[in-house]
């Protein structure tokens, strides 16, 4: 890693599809919260193309958007100069895509505590979710490789697994 930090920018963005995507589609432009910024746009984007989607369109999406992904959020990393830049929230975008499809048929209030509970997770980052975090860290000056990449993306697949779990034990214990 080379230079000091880029702070990302409408233009920053349209330099390259790699940064279109790893910063959704501008919802990681946000000055404040955004990662909440690209959940948000995600949970937009999901009402709209889920009546169109079936469970392998669900699939093929989170399969294709993580190996795409993987590339989009390595490359607008490294030109950043920044390993794991909270302007890029593909991470967020398909792990909260990631949720909804294995909750539906929820409606809006179950997508909601949905939307909570992994917002939490990914923000404080309890027990897995920080173990997943810092998994991938590089020392400040290292170059970011793939691995970064996809730590980028693991540590918000291991939040919406913390955020399924709970909502399964939830309905367990409602029954």
């Amino acid at each position: 890693m080379t230079g000091a930090p880029i702070r990302p920018t409408a233009a920053f963005m349209l330099g390259h599809p790699a940064r279109w995507i790893a910063l959704g589609f501008g919802s990681g432009l946000s000055p404040k919260a955004p990662g909440t910024a690209g959940t948000l746009w995600a949970w937009a984007v999901a009402w709209i193309i889920a009546p169109w989607m079936s469970g392998l369109g669900w699939a093929l999406l989170i399969v294709l958007g993580t190996l795409v992904g993987w590339w989009a959020c390595t490359r607008t990393a490294r030109d950043m100069n920044t390993p794991d830049p909270s302007a890029v929230v593909w991470d967020e975008v398909l792990a909260f895509w990631l949720i909804l499809w294995l909750i539906a048929p929820a409606g809006f209030v179950g997508q909601l505590v949905a939307f909570g509970l992994f917002r939490f997770f990914d923000a404080a980052k309890p027990g897995p979710v920080g173990w997943a975090d810092r998994l991938f860290k590089i020392e400040r000056g290292a170059p970011i490789g793939w691995a970064q990449g996809f730590g980028i993306l693991f540590d918000d697949f291991v939040a919406a697994g913390c955020t399924l779990v709970v909502i399964a034990l939830w309905r367990v214990l409602m029954g």
